[in-house]
């Protein structure tokens, strides 16, 4: 019997990091397609943003997932933009509002605070499809 309790072990740890494996296997390819996915609405690469989300120093007043500096707080965390209604509480949250409101947040609300810092809309393609993908 312990050999038979042996055996049923390492069958279940098998089993076990398999159904882990899967689970990794999964969740990647998840990740992928939420990645496809955050291209195929804003046309930018979310690959692509960190280096325009520091340059213009977008973290310095909002808190931004998986950013390498701080997070701001003199704005609204960033964080699960993608499942809200409205961009600065009046415009509606679609991926060419995001893109035009991270160019030029002026043209939506002349007293935002939110400065125009000079991003191209490449450039901001690729944070928008950044900030759709992570929450």
């Amino acid at each position: 019997m312990p050999s038979r309790g042996r055996a049923l072990i390492v069958l279940s740890s098998f089993v076990l990091i398999g159904g882990i494996g899967v689970g990794v296997g999964a969740s990647l390819k998840e990740r992928e397609r939420q990645t496809q996915r955050a291209i195929a609405m804003t046309g930018g690469n979310p690959d692509n943003a960190m280096q325009s989300i520091v340059r213009y120093g977008c973290a310095a007043c909002h808190a931004i997932s998986g950013a390498q500096v701080p997070g701001g707080l003199a704005a609204q965390s960033l964080a699960g933009i993608r499942d809200r209604i409205y961009l600065g509480g009046s415009v509606n949250n679609t991926p060419d509002n995001l893109v035009r409101w991270i160019v030029n947040p002026k043209q939506f609300d002349a007293r935002t605070g939110m400065p125009i810092t000079g991003i191209s809309d490449a450039e901001a393609r690729d944070v928008a499809a950044y900030l759709y993908l992570h929450r």
